[in-house]
């Protein structure tokens, strides 16, 4: 049964909550350009014409004789109404349209003030529970993933744990861990256990994009819970900083379209792989109750959360933020497809191969959530630019399982400090009952 909690919530900008959810808060600006639809909800009907208010405000008040220019239209296509005016009573009202299907309407505004140009954004969704993917669903989905799955179980875990005595608490040991995975490669993170005897319920906590060190959950283990925190680059996680920089700059750089011409080679194959491997060392723990397994994550590690679940029948829960690699094929159909965009802009002539969009099938959310059969919860917002709302709800539309979101329709590519609570509260109810 699906819940729908909705959130106008107070722009507190701080850094998320969440280590998984790696992306913190717009910086707070003096000059707030805001833009928002005038119905309550900001979601409309099929046909229904859309209208965003505008105004630019300096210590909450308008400001008028503003410049600005917006653009309107469907979510990252290109806009079918531009203008620049000027705000002389300090608001405007940007006709928006309508939308004949289900999607997004987005209305960009920019604003010039002292010779410095800032930006808003808003987002009106059209009935957007009826947006169905794009992507393919291979028939041999399943059979693949049972083989790679079963390769994988061949492989010992030959599991390696370092204690970290400076970031251990009175009531958690933390320890870095690596353990083999497929293809010869290992898998790192950080494994904090709660030092009291007894069996403990575990999450995994899989990672969004990028190249970084991870410190792990101890503040979750401290509530009894063991905490798995991993990285997905077969390199250590308690290296100096720079390391991560240079690989993400070097080797790594645009690893998420590495080998896309083959669903056998492609870079998430060992990735997905990897998170099926982290659960396998965490349900061979000892301390480990034997029942209760969820996994959370944000943007990339939304993604991961929701493909760990669809592939590993034991994962009894999930918690996924704003997921990325959402009906990547969005772009090929004439609508935002999600992160890594990889056929938009300059990745559309190199990707845009029929090699590469059959291996997508194979790696897209969307055929992961067809496959939930687990109560989750989830969070975005209407204004994500990263991971646009159409292709996340592309993907959470299939769910069959149990699920609720929580909306707080303003925000991007990041939460507020309340989204993690209310995620982080349900999943510790999930483990705990």
């Amino acid at each position: 049964m699906k819940n729908v909690y909705s959130a106008c919530l107070r722009p507190v900008f701080l850094l998320c909550l969440l280590t998984t959810v790696a992306v913190a808060q717009p910086s707070e600006r003096i000059i707030k350009v805001n833009v928002a639809p005038e119905k309550a909800g900001w979601t409309y009907k099929t046909g229904e014409n859309i209208r965003f208010a505008v105004s630019v405000t300096q210590w909450g008040q308008a400001l008028k004789g503003v410049k600005v220019r917006y653009q309107v239209g469907p979510e990252k296509m290109t806009p079918t109404r531009q203008e620049t005016t000027t705000l002389s009573n300090g608001t405007l009202t940007v006709d928006g349209g309508s939308l004949k299907t289900g999607g997004f309407v987005q209305c960009l505004v920019f604003a010039e003030v002292d010779g410095k140009e800032y930006k808003g954004i808003g987002s009106a969704g059209v009935d957007p529970e009826s947006i169905q993917p794009t992507v393919e669903n291979p028939s041999d989905f399943d059979a693949f993933w049972d083989g790679a799955k079963a390769e994988l179980a061949k492989i010992p875990l030959d599991a390696r744990s370092t204690l970290l005595p400076e970031r251990c608490t009175e009531k958690v040991n933390v320890y870095h861990v690596n353990i083999q995975n497929i293809g010869g490669s290992r898998l790192y993170g950080i494994l904090c256990v709660p030092k009291a005897p007894g069996k403990y319920p575990a999450l995994l906590r899989v990672p969004g994009a990028g190249v970084r060190p991870y410190n792990g959950d101890v503040a979750t283990a401290e509530k009894g819970i063991i905490t798995l925190e991993i990285g997905i680059h077969g390199v250590p996680v308690n290296l100096d900083p720079a390391v991560y920089t240079s690989l993400g700059a070097g080797a790594l750089q645009g690893y998420y379209q590495l080998n896309l011409d083959s669903r056998d080679r492609y870079y998430y194959k060992r990735v997905y792989l990897g998170c099926i491997r982290a659960n396998d060392f965490l349900v061979s723990l000892p301390q480990y109750d034997g029942q209760h397994l969820a996994v959370t994550g944000g943007s990339q590690g939304g993604a991961l959360s929701l493909v760990t679940a669809g592939l590993d029948p034991r994962v009894k829960s999930l918690g996924a933020f704003y997921p990325a690699l959402c009906d990547v094929t969005g772009y090929l159909k004439g609508r935002a497809g999600g992160w890594p965009h990889l056929f938009a802009g300059s990745s559309l002539e190199f990707n845009n191969k029929p090699d590469k969009v059959k291996t997508c099938g194979y790696y897209d959310v969307v055929n992961f959530a067809r496959r939930v059969k687990v109560p989750g919860y989830y969070s975005w917002g209407y204004n994500d630019e990263t991971c646009p709302p159409t292709s996340m709800y592309a993907a959470y539309n299939v769910i069959s399982a149990p699920k609720t979101l929580y909306l707080a329709y303003e925000t991007g590519h990041w939460t507020y400090p309340e989204q993690g609570e209310k995620v982080m509260g349900w999943l510790l109810e999930q483990l705990q009952r």
